[in-house]
């Protein structure tokens, strides 16, 4: 799947970069494990502290204040911060609860991924199980899946 979604970028002449918490850059390095991802990946911020989610990303301050750093929206703004500030087509942001301990309220395994592309903006919630590396590994595979059906 890694390879179709690079391969789909590369065939549109689009590219992608991502903002990250939970995953702290894992879905960037997955990208690019594609030979001649380059043509298609921008870059990626890592915000895996909430301040840098507002500093780096974007994110609206009152936002996080209100509803903390796990919240759809926060996805959906992530999104277009990579999108925006990477200079990219498309923009991937995943914030969530690796766990094993329950962050703002929020249960370990719950995960929001945003995608914001060309007239497309949109958030998936998912409540993965399993420990901190499965839950990362389904969040980099949903943001992938999420990304690969916006472009085919």
């Amino acid at each position: 799947m890694i390879a179709e979604v690079v391969s789909a970028l590369i065939e549109r002449g689009e590219t992608v970069a991502t903002a990250e918490s939970l995953t702290a850059g894992l879905v960037c390095a997955t990208l690019t494990e594609v030979p001649g991802s380059s043509r298609a990946v921008r870059g990626g911020l890592v915000v895996y502290a909430t301040e840098l989610k507002a500093r780096l990303a974007g994110v609206d301050p009152r936002l996080l204040a209100e509803h903390g750093a796990v919240h759809p929206e926060v996805a959906a703004q992530l999104a277009m911060g990579a999108r925006e500030r990477c200079g990219a087509d498309w923009g991937l942001g995943l914030t969530g609860v690796a766990g094993p301990d329950d962050q703002d309220g929020v249960a370990p395994g719950t995960v929001h991924i945003g995608l914001a592309g060309p007239g497309v903006r949109q958030v998936r919630t998912h409540r993965f199980e399993g420990d901190r590396a499965a839950v990362r590994t389904a969040s980099v595979r949903a943001a992938l899946e999420l990304l690969r059906q916006s472009l085919t």
